[in-house]
């Protein structure tokens, strides 16, 4: 486009505006077409009171919309008291609720393990220690280990052994008819040999339960030779034993302890009784054999090969 008809066309246009106070007015719809608007509500001072309406256009009273206030009021301040006060009631019920649960065991969830936490065990000075190990070792019918007393007087054993010594050298320095000595690994209280008479005096009453000549070498057999078979006790004592060692097995001072791997015969050793009844604390308190051997033991040993 040239210059020239451009210019033509600005000046038609300008040519052709209208102000809008010259425009044609549209036409007006009808009265019954137009939609029915709200009457702009009375602007009233803010200190005028305007009467409510319902929804039929009817006025509610002054007075019972005060009413309802103050009732709403007082409702919502009465439940909001009683809320707190039925809140206050039920944290405190819960609480003692929780901590009587909490003492009986009674309502804890399933699965979950309350971790109880044991009472400290009681701390006993060296006088209450010294009775109550005393108390024990009076009722005891066989010798009892250390560490037995300590758990039984949940005590540390490192208390119950020195005391233990303590007693005994107590004992021993007194005087007493009896003592308290170690035997079979345990301690035991025994009565002193120079009283042995008068015990047994006492005990037997005239009754011998004194072993035979012949249980006493096979139980001596038995004991420096264990473990043992029969047929080597019997080829030691030069006789058949096999009703001695009934006699000692039923008595309670030997008892089998195994076969041997050759021959399959039993084996027999001595008992913690037989350790208990001679006051002997191992086997290896046993006196030695060669005080009491023959001076021609060696020869004798000879001339049976």
């Amino acid at each position: 486009m040239s210059d020239e008809e451009r210019r033509d066309s600005l000046a038609d246009q300008a040519a052709a505006w209208v102000p809008p106070w010259q425009r044609p007015t549209p036409p007006q719809p009808a009265p019954e077409d137009l939609p029915t608007q709200r009457e702009p509500e009375d602007t009233a001072d803010p200190g005028t009171q305007v009467p409510l309406q319902g929804h039929s256009g009817s006025t509610i009273p002054e007075s019972s919309v005060d009413e309802q206030s103050d009732v709403g009021q007082s409702d919502v301040g009465q439940s909001s008291v009683e809320q707190s006060d039925v809140g206050q009631r039920a944290v405190g019920q819960s609480d003692a609720e929780q901590r009587d649960a909490g003492e009986s065991g009674v309502g804890r969830r399933p699965g979950v393990r309350v971790r109880v936490v044991p009472e400290p065990p009681p701390v006993l000075d060296d006088t209450q220690l010294r009775g109550a190990l005393e108390a024990i070792l009076l009722v005891v019918d066989e010798p009892v280990s250390e560490l037995i007393l300590a758990q039984v007087l949940e005590q540390p054993a490192e208390r119950v052994g020195p005391m233990l010594d303590e007693i005994a050298a107590g004992y021993t320095a007194a005087g007493h008819g009896f003592e308290l000595r170690r035997a079979a690994g345990g301690w035991r209280l025994y009565t002193r040999p120079e009283y042995a008479t008068y015990v047994e005096r006492f005990v037997l009453d005239g009754q011998s339960v004194r072993l035979t000549q012949a249980a006493l070498e096979t139980l001596a057999v038995v004991a420096y030779k264990q473990p043992v078979t029969r047929s080597r006790i019997s080829a030691i004592r030069g006789v058949n034993c096999d009703g001695v060692i009934r006699t000692l097995v039923s008595r309670g001072l030997a008892e089998e302890c195994g076969t041997e791997t050759d021959s399959g015969a039993y084996l027999y050793r001595t008992t913690t009784m037989f350790l208990e009844k001679l006051g002997l604390n191992s086997l290896d308190d046993l006196p030695p054999l060669a005080p009491f051997l023959p001076d021609d033991v060696e020869e004798l040993a000879d001339a049976t090969r």
